[in-house]
């Protein structure tokens, strides 16, 4: 995975909440999770539900903390930018963007919307209430912004085995793509869904974790092709190596695979985002389309429960 040196790093697409202190209060130690306080909240925490990142729906004003991206906009046009980890990734959010900027239209001839990403340290306050950094990166469909605390990566290495540098693009890439799910309705029509059938709550939030996925892989496919502003490509280059470490990823992340780390046993009722096998299929099915209409994780069928 190649960044192209003369691509235009949009910092405004971010906003740096590291000086800020985040917030107060937090989430008690509480479970984000399926089935968890409201029954909708699918965002997870690691040792208490078993998933990895995706979106919150907990309700709650958490207040708008001020960004300052003074240091960031600094860091980020010098020379050695790409070499810099939050200059890097606020490329990758460039470039997931631009790519639904182009392609939601074409595919379900819907505008695109962009979502601001917020990197925060320790703790967060958000639209959808308190975040500490125990909590996976987030969307809130409250304020339509993807949450993130960059240590995480350091985590999927040490913790999950994910540490490829393409786990943090595809990290990014699903998270957008709950933001495409909130544009599109197809989060809040999963939340009726599990209104409607709480038995089947964790079946819904699996197949919508399971569409973000694939929506992940249709950007890597079409990700070479993004561009900045001025028209210059954000990647260089993107290899099937690039996209076997996002296929690993999947597979450290899934249901059973961290049931089983934490040492306890596989229960599919527990599921919140899918198995390990599920998830690699998905990223795989919307990389090998690169057409996120194939991503049609709640057709019949496509997902069952206990998969």
């Amino acid at each position: 995975m190649e960044l192209n040196e003369n691509a235009e790093i949009d910092t405004s697409q971010v906003e740096d909440l590291r000086g800020s202190g985040g917030g107060g209060g937090g989430f008690g130690g509480l479970p984000i999770g399926g089935g968890g306080l409201t029954g909708i909240v699918i965002t997870v925490l690691l040792a208490l539900v078993g998933g990895y990142f995706g979106i919150n729906t907990l309700g709650g004003d958490g207040g708008s903390p001020n960004a300052d991206n003074t240091s960031l906009d600094q860091e980020c046009h010098q020379q050695t930018a790409r070499e810099q980890l939050d200059c890097r990734n606020v490329l990758y959010i460039n470039s997931i963007q631009a790519y639904w900027a182009t392609e939601l239209p074409e595919a379900f001839g819907k505008p695109y919307e962009k979502a601001t990403t917020r990197i925060f340290s320790n703790r967060v306050s958000t639209g959808c209430g308190t975040a500490d950094s125990g909590v996976g990166p987030f969307y809130c469909p409250a304020d339509n912004k993807v949450y993130i605390d960059l240590t995480f990566y350091q985590e999927m290495a040490r913790q999950l085995g994910a540490p490829g540098e393409f786990a943090q693009p595809y990290v990014l890439a699903h998270e957008y793509g709950h933001h495409v799910q909130d544009l599109l309705g197809t989060e809040a029509e999963m939340r009726r869904a599990q209104r409607s059938n709480p038995d089947q709550a964790n079946l819904e939030s699996v197949r919508l974790e399971l569409q973000a996925d694939c929506y992940a892989g249709a950007w890597a496919r079409g990700a070479t092709g993004t561009t900045d502003a001025k028209g210059n490509k954000i990647f260089k280059s993107l290899t099937a190596a690039d996209i076997q470490e996002g296929i690993q990823t999947a597979g450290q992340i899934g249901d059973d695979t961290l049931q089983q780390r934490n040492g306890g046993t596989i229960d599919p009722r527990e599921f919140t985002h899918g198995t390990s096998a599920d998830r690699q299929k998905w990223f795989r099915t919307g990389y090998d389309s690169g057409d996120p209409k194939k991503c049609d994780t709640f057709a019949p069928g496509a997902v069952k429960a206990g998969d």
